[in-house]
């Protein structure tokens, strides 16, 4: 198999050879960076931002886009010239091709970076939240006890006091007025 590949290489045009010369490497290296995207173990200095800015923007030239971008050039350019299109042509629709996929791919990641979320919970979403109480509340801001709320999606044990008249008992259904100092939930029985 491998002994008529010279005879195959000398055979091709010298566009033919420049296009495989860019489509073979950058689609090994394409195989590669999406495998290690799958399963997390990519690293891109190209997308860590220098102010430490959490948030990516739209970024268009990344490394990954411009092996993208090169992949799709070299398969675009030589299946154009099989085709017998003119060699202006092919380098036209190469081209396009390759900024289409660097335009694809630049979408594709912003749009993931979107669906992340920094898991820290804001306990102001607890306003106007009903939880139980887990920990004896007592009147009058007497202690400090503890509800169960659901906040942000996920089932929160936290800190509250009442001004109610009576005691808030375990597995008294609350309602949270506000927040204090922070951390510690002002609530009431609903």
């Amino acid at each position: 198999m491998f002994e008529d590949l010279p005879s195959w290489w000398d055979a091709l045009s010298t566009y033919q050879q420049i296009y495989w010369g860019i489509a073979v490497p950058f689609t090994l290296i394409f195989i590669i960076q999406t495998v290690l995207t799958f399963i997390g173990s990519e690293i891109d200095a190209d997308d860590m931002d220098a102010d430490g800015d959490t948030e990516m923007g739209f970024q268009f030239f990344t490394i990954k886009n411009f092996v993208a971008f090169f992949t799709i050039f070299g398969w675009t350019g030589l299946a154009c010239l099989d085709s017998g299109y003119s060699l202006p042509l092919t380098v036209i629709v190469s081209l396009v091709a390759g900024l289409i996929m660097m335009t694809v791919m630049a979408a594709i990641f912003f749009f993931f970076s979107r669906l992340t979320d920094s898991g820290t919970m804001d306990i102001n979403n607890a306003i106007g939240g009903v939880g139980e109480v887990y920990l004896t509340v007592q009147a009058k801001r007497g202690n400090v006890g503890k509800v169960s709320i659901m906040v942000q999606g996920s089932l929160r044990e936290l800190e509250a006091i009442t001004d109610d008249e009576q005691d808030l008992k375990n597995g008294m259904v609350i309602e949270v007025r506000e927040v204090i100092n922070g951390n510690l939930l002002l609530i009431t029985k609903s």
